[in-house]
């Protein structure tokens, strides 16, 4: 017992220490972020391969969306996250990718701009750049961490922590079972949610559509940090 309180003293002083580590992830990031401009998240599965057509999807809305001015930003990883980075610097876009030391899977693509490489070890900070700097959240098919990025942005909007943004899924052929899950259980079923939490949200299934929708949007609407 008094090794298990000896140990458990040690956590608690490292824990006060990682505080530390953490305030540099933030100050790094904002400071970085902050000079880069309006830019549009994109995510999406590290496993997609290039022959996939979700791949040439998310090269081809990125490329548009570079060449209308905007930054992307990654997860800075393989597969989806690829494709968008290759298609920002095919749009002579901002190439930007938020990396995660991960154990066995994370290492960054080769289509993230060298300046814009961002390293981090918390998964936490790093979701706070992505919501921060992102004018829009296209949302390519995932795993549960692309859900955890979605339902993320949905949550911060719809509690309103963070001014309305588009948020765009793509594929009605991955998205339309959750989607109706969404609508029949929690809201109509549960109403957990409200009718207005399913205007928050654009299923498309275009590399056009996708575009479109965050270019209408901000016609009408001023780029700006989230918060």
């Amino acid at each position: 017992m008094e090794q298990a309180k000896k140990d458990w003293n040690e956590l608690k002083s490292n824990d006060s220490w990682s505080i530390f580590k953490i305030m540099s992830e933030f100050v790094e990031g904002y400071d970085r972020m902050s000079k880069i401009g309006p830019c549009v998240s994109i995510f999406g599965s590290a496993r997609t391969k290039e022959d996939n057509p979700h791949y040439t999807m998310g090269v081809e809305i990125a490329e548009k969306l570079a060449s209308l001015g905007y930054g992307i930003i990654t997860g800075g990883g393989p597969g989806l996250m690829e494709a968008a980075n290759k298609g920002a610097q095919k749009g002579n876009g901002k190439s930007v990718g938020l990396n995660i030391d991960l154990p066995f899977e994370q290492n960054h693509n080769p289509f993230i701009d060298q300046e814009h490489n961002l390293e981090f070890d918390y998964f936490f900070v790093r979701k706070v750049i992505f919501v921060k700097y992102s004018q829009a959240f296209v949302i390519l098919p995932g795993g549960f961490g692309t859900l955890d990025e979605f339902f993320e942005a949905m949550t911060l909007i719809q509690t309103k922590k963070i001014t309305k943004r588009p948020v765009v899924l793509v594929g009605s052929d991955y998205w339309s079972g959750l989607l109706k899950w969404v609508e029949e259980t929690m809201l109509l079923k549960e109403k957990y949610i409200s009718k207005d939490d399913l205007m928050l949200y654009k299923l498309v299934d275009t590399v056009d559509e996708a575009v479109e929708h965050i270019e209408d949007f901000y016609r009408s609407h001023a780029l700006s940090p989230n918060f």
